[in-house]
């Protein structure tokens, strides 16, 4: 009796091909179906965050027992529903990374995985133990991708996906239901191609598959929460917030990247924010402008400092009133740091004289040995 009553149970759980249809009936580009169970990857990931190349993203370390079996972040599960959404490859480069140019994605995702768990209780006529992941729990994502067989793990650390290209984000469902597996994606389709590892203008790929967070634009400009190391500023361009590079010189996504199509992450005025515009935005205007977005992340102080970093590698006379009155009003010092920096950057006897006139007054010793180093770069 007890063996019936699971039958019929296990009768009630659709067919795979059936789930993977419903995750792309909700909105996602990509779906695959992998066991879940003791993870070959932990050992690298521990040893990279002991190397230090995780910077100061210390929530990283939380969780470590859970990542190194999947099975672990939620009791009873089995599988894992692993989705992929698509962000737009063929939108153009801008200062913005292109998957930060609409809603936050983990809200997008999140709602769909939560539709999609709905769909499967209404299916399976009983709830279903579940959890969904967006790039926020103890998860490694990009091996459960894998072994649902969705791509591999290229040497710019991204997945890739035949077909596909890397520009799309990871999310997972966890559930205790048993679902017949896809074949893990076990080839290595980068080959002798290096040239995400080349086109770094930080250099923060320490080998293949292995980045240095510390040296990587997406890290500065998102996740350091105190000033930008100086030897890395003028490599980062005009960029205020992520960076796209090692994916736009990908062969896979030169032939196979897709153009937008999802609206919720995609509004093409924040391609190419004026970082003037974002140095000269005070709070209310930052949340006004940015709340609810993945921009939100960085903070005004944050892509404050990162438009006074751009502004400092453009160098255009045109930007000296923004900066000067940013040295000048700016209540936050570490922005006025940066702002000092791009002073000196810019040069000439406006800059000069701006310098000048704030060393009289500054308080911050910090801000005032920036002014210090920006004043001995004008005489350069």
């Amino acid at each position: 009796m007890v063996s019936s009553a699971l039958n019929s149970r296990q009768a009630l759980v659709p067919p795979a091909h059936l789930v993977k249809a419903k995750a792309y009936a909700v909105g996602f580009d990509l779906a695959g179906i992998a066991p879940l169970g003791p993870m070959n990857t932990a050992d690298a990931y521990e040893s990279w965050i002991a190397r230090g190349f995780a910077g100061e993203m210390h929530y990283l370390q939380r969780g470590a027992a859970k990542r190194r079996d999947s099975r672990s972040p939620v009791p009873g599960a089995r599988t894992a529903i692993v989705v992929g959404l698509d962000y737009g490859g063929r939108q153009p480069s801008g200062r913005v990374a292109r998957y930060a140019r609409g809603r936050d994605y983990h809200r997008v995702m999140e709602r769909r995985l939560r539709e999609l768990r709905r769909w499967l209780e209404a299916t399976c006529g009983r709830p279903v133990v579940g959890k969904a992941y967006v790039d926020t729990g103890p998860l490694l994502e990009r091996e459960l991708a894998q072994r649902a067989g969705l791509g591999w793990i290229g040497k710019n650390t991204n997945l890739i996906a035949l077909r596909t290209g890397s520009f799309f984000l990871i999310g997972a469902l966890l559930v205790d239901l048993e679902l017949e597996p896809d074949p893990p994606f076990d080839r290595d389709r980068c080959g002798r191609c290096q040239r995400c590892l080349e086109a770094c203008p930080t250099d923060a790929f320490v080998a293949p598959r292995v980045l240095d967070s510390r040296r990587c634009i997406s890290y500065l400009t998102i996740e350091l929460r105190g000033a930008i190391p100086h030897d890395l500023r003028p490599h980062m361009g005009e960029l205020v917030f992520g960076c796209d590079i090692c994916q736009e010189v990908c062969p896979w996504n030169a032939r196979f990247a897709r153009k937008p199509h999802d609206s919720e992450l995609t509004r093409p005025d924040w391609v190419d924010p004026d970082p003037a515009d974002l140095l000269s935005l005070d709070d209310v205007a930052f949340r006004e402008r940015f709340q609810g977005t993945p921009l939100a992340r960085a903070g005004r102080r944050g892509l404050a400092r990162n438009a006074a970093v751009a502004l400092g590698n453009r160098r255009s006379a045109t930007d000296l009133p923004v900066l000067i009155r940013a040295l000048h009003t700016e209540p936050d010092a570490l922005v006025r740091a940066h702002v000092a920096w791009a002073l000196g950057r810019c040069g000439g006897a406006q800059a000069r004289s701006a310098l000048l006139g704030r060393l009289d007054v500054e308080p911050d010793p910090t801000v005032r040995n920036e002014i210090l180093a920006a004043l001995a770069a004008t005489r350069a």
